[in-house]
């Protein structure tokens, strides 16, 4: 059973969990665990499954995937699906997750289950709740990794039942961009206990992102089992850089399958939001809406 805090609601909540007994087995089971690490978690299995989950055969599953989430598709933008995936990537209305004009303040670029940790080791492996953090491995750079050290780690969990657009958390200029290559293992806490470096070994995508107040911030998706792609909407793949951005314009969005976004910053750039701050201490999830406050900028004061 896994529980995280609602912002919104200030409740804790049960997450109603998409596949849960087969997760169970994948990952708590010998043989399924087994099957996990050499077949379930390549790439050509995640393509095959994204494959059928665009194709028309897909459509049947909307229905009964909105009812037993109970999903609220008024928040969405009206629209026939072709395929399951093309809901999946569904968009909310104009206007109705709006991002703070405050240029101060960090953004939530994701609608997700947040968890925050400060002062990262550049190059040490360390676990907070369970999750193996390295910075030098997550960015697969240790020069980049040194700008980062004693900074702040943010990481969104989404589930296959948000929505699955990621977003720009401040405005500013976009240096750089890179793939790492890797496995494709689920980010479900299930697979986490099982699989504590699933962050530091599956295919990620990495932006640099630069901001007048919250210097260098590095922006990363995290692909995940069923994932056939992370697609940039925001830039072509060969794009000229650096590229300019404003806050809330989207960067991208996943296909099916639940995934992670991660945002990494520099030491005294940012003061975590309290509620984020202290459920992270916990090791609790703290579940925030598109364009919510994550934290202010702090300028260069230590804690």
């Amino acid at each position: 059973m896994i529980q995280f805090y609602n912002r919104k609601t200030k409740t804790t909540d049960t997450e109603n969990v998409y596949g849960e007994s087969a997760m169970a087995w994948a990952y708590q089971s010998y043989f399924g665990f087994f099957l996990t690490q050499h077949l379930f978690s390549k790439k050509w299995l995640s393509k095959l499954m994204g494959w059928y989950e665009s194709s028309p055969l897909s459509r049947h599953k909307i229905p009964r995937f909105i009812e037993k989430y109970q999903i609220n598709m008024s928040d969405y933008e009206v629209a026939k699906y072709s395929s399951f995936n093309d809901f999946f990537i569904r968009k909310f209305k104009p206007g109705l997750r709006p991002f703070s004009n405050d240029d101060s303040v960090f953004c939530a670029g994701a609608e997700a289950r947040y968890l925050a940790f400060e002062n990262l080791s550049a190059k040490t492996t360390i676990t907070v709740k369970g999750i193996d953090v390295c910075l030098s491995a997550l960015l697969n750079d240790e020069a980049l990794a040194a700008d980062f050290d004693g900074g702040t780690i943010i990481i969104a969990r989404l589930c296959p039942v948000d929505y699955h657009r990621f977003h720009f958390p401040m405005s500013g200029e976009l240096t750089k961009a890179y793939t790492v290559r890797g496995e494709l293992h689920s980010v479900n806490p299930v697979a986490l206990v099982a699989k504590p470096d699933i962050f530091l070994k599956n295919e990620r995508q990495v932006a640099i992102l630069r901001n007048e107040k919250f210097g260098k911030v590095a922006m990363i998706e995290v692909g995940a089992l069923g994932v056939g792609k992370i697609i940039q909407s925001a830039y072509p793949s060969h794009a000229p850089f650096p590229l300019i951005f404003d806050k809330c314009v989207e960067k991208g969005y996943f296909l099916f399958g639940g995934s992670t976004v991660i945002w990494v910053l520099q030491k005294g750039k940012l003061k975590l939001s309290p509620d984020l701050a202290s459920n992270s201490t916990r090791g609790i999830e703290t579940w925030i809406p598109l364009g919510d406050q994550l934290g202010e900028f702090e300028g260069f004061a230590h804690h």
